[in-house]
């Protein structure tokens, strides 16, 4: 248990090294790319992220760093709901819109290339995220501020700092948390 922790850390750490060089890069050349290496949900943890934000009628779904597409469109086509992708990265907008148009739900799904950081968001009622911790962080002030109390966020392979996840599920060996914004006090 130990040596995967340790592993796990140092895979970690490889990836948040990665993302702070590519960051750092992207500012050097005044352009905007994205700050994490593009890695697909596989579509059983798609499903059960799905499953465990419970989506269904009247529900509006967010992907933060949306790739290509397959959390909204497959929230579309199966819970036929409106769902919108962000992602930055164009080429993935473009797989995204096309993988829509195959699933013949170009009339629920909507992608936009946009920063995630300076989008709004605030009309979803369920936001899902595969980004690195550090980005999860960076956006937890925001999901918190701007979305509505009782919106699910629904997190793959990483958490939010010390906000403790409510639910959280192993799936196809990878980890799945989910947290509900909390009414204003």
């Amino acid at each position: 248990m130990k040596s995967l922790m340790i592993g796990a850390a140092l895979a970690l750490g490889a990836s948040v090294t990665i993302a702070t060089l590519h960051a750092q890069d992207t500012a050097q050349q005044g352009t905007q790319r994205p700050d994490v290496i593009y890695v697909p949900t596989p579509q059983p943890v798609v499903e059960a992220m799905l499953a465990m934000a419970k989506v269904g009628d009247g529900d509006i779904l967010y992907d933060l760093g949306s790739g290509d597409g397959r959390i909204p469109v497959t929230a579309a086509k199966t819970f036929n709901i409106r769902a919108v992708g962000i992602d930055i990265d164009p080429q993935r907008i473009r797989e995204a819109r096309e993988n829509a148009q195959k699933a013949g739900v170009t009339d629920k799904v909507t992608f936009k290339q946009e920063d995630l950081f300076k989008t709004d968001f605030s009309e979803a009622t369920v936001v899902t995220l595969y980004l690195l911790p550090t980005l999860n962080e960076k956006l937890r002030p925001r999901l918190l501020k701007d979305l509505k109390p009782g919106t699910r966020i629904v997190s793959h392979d990483f958490l939010m700092g010390d906000w403790e996840p409510e639910r959280s599920e192993e799936v196809a060996g990878k980890m799945i948390y989910m947290w509900t914004v909390p009414e204003r006090g």
